[in-house]
């Protein structure tokens, strides 16, 4: 029988920095109103001068190894889901493994975009089913503030910095995840990109004056696309469970804007009560939003031993899918 993997610890880490819509107002040509009316975002969170994503990663992964006293040099890999690295190599997860001394770890980055946390706990379950790896460290993050161009009023409201991270391990139990269920679509990579910085659009003084090295999107497909896709993907997973809507405890959905999140909820059958939503406070950190979002529903204690839960994410690539768990014992 093929060994589960199950949630043992979570923990998240968001900048000190807050950004509210009336800052922005004072950059760009926006409002608070606008932007909450179309979004649903109040502020976002900043890094701060010296802070990268693996900062924010170092920090969720030191929380993790505090709360369950486990010894580092247990965790046998580390897979970081970011699209914003602190730089092309070495990989953003080599730098967490040296920060937290997990010598016995390899270490890698999966670009994923928005569904980078979700890719990367698929790829951590199915070490964990090959019985070669006992503890896996699954963090995603993002520094979007980076990649982000403070003239485009369309897309700099939309996103802020912030990573979570999960441990996870093998379990004999009913616990753990259950099902997934992810997807790619080349042919949408038009339509959320950054052009700029890679082997394609090296960075030139060129490529610098055509504001290349920041986000680029074409908002209406995204929203139509991610919608489709998060709801999809997640009727999908339910109906081949015997599941539906009514079965979850809890829906955490990638918070990219309120509306895609409502209209997934919907689509569902899911009241308020059964989906976490914090975009208001955080903006979407791309990666970070769903490990966020797992842990602070820990920390409210959203969830407790048998609750099912699911996650759903879209992201650039195209990329989405959902991943269905059996809630176990958490710290």
């Amino acid at each position: 029988m093929t060994k589960r993997a199950t949630i043992s610890a979570v923990a998240h880490y968001l900048p000190e920095r807050i950004l509210t819509n009336a800052e922005l107002e004072k950059t760009v040509d926006t409002n608070d109103e606008w932007i909450r009316s179309r979004t649903g975002i109040a502020e976002r969170r900043v890094v701060a001068e010296d802070e990268a994503t693996s900062h924010m990663g170092i920090n969720s992964a030191r929380q993790i190894i505090e709360k369950t006293g486990i010894d580092v040099a247990e965790i046998d890999a580390i897979i970081v889901g970011t699209v914003t690295p602190d730089m092309f190599f070495p990989s953003t997860a080599a730098l967490i493994q040296d920060a937290i001394g997990a010598t016995n770890a390899w270490a890698f980055d999966l670009n994923a975009a928005c569904s980078g946390f979700i890719f990367s706990l698929e790829t951590a379950a199915g070490l964990i089913a090959s019985e070669k790896h006992q503890k896996i460290l699954v963090v995603g993050g993002d520094t979007m503030t980076s990649v982000l161009d403070y003239e485009d009023r369309t897309t700099c409201i939309l996103f802020g910095d912030g990573a979570g991270a999960v441990l996870l391990e093998p379990t004999d139990g009913e616990d753990g995840i259950i099902d997934s269920i992810m997807f790619t679509d080349g042919s949408g990579g038009k339509r959320l990109f950054m052009p700029g910085g890679g082997s394609r659009h090296p960075a030139t003084r060129e490529t610098v004056d055509q504001r290349l090295h920041y986000l680029k999107q074409d908002g209406r497909e995204v929203y139509k696309s991610a919608v489709r896709g998060m709801a999809d993907a997640a009727e999908t997973i339910l109906s081949r469970n015997g599941l539906s809507g009514k079965d979850l405890k809890l829906f955490i959905p990638h918070q990219a804007n309120k509306r895609i999140i409502d209209a997934s909820a919907e689509k569902l059958g899911l009241s308020e009560e059964q989906v976490l939503i914090n975009i208001e406070r955080v903006a979407n950190t791309t990666a970070g939003t769903i490990p966020i979002g797992l842990s602070e529903a820990v920390a409210d204690e959203r969830l407790e031993e048998g609750d099912l839960l699911l996650l759903s994410a879209f992201g650039a690539g195209f990329t989405w899918g959902a991943t269905l768990i059996r809630w176990g014992q958490c710290q």
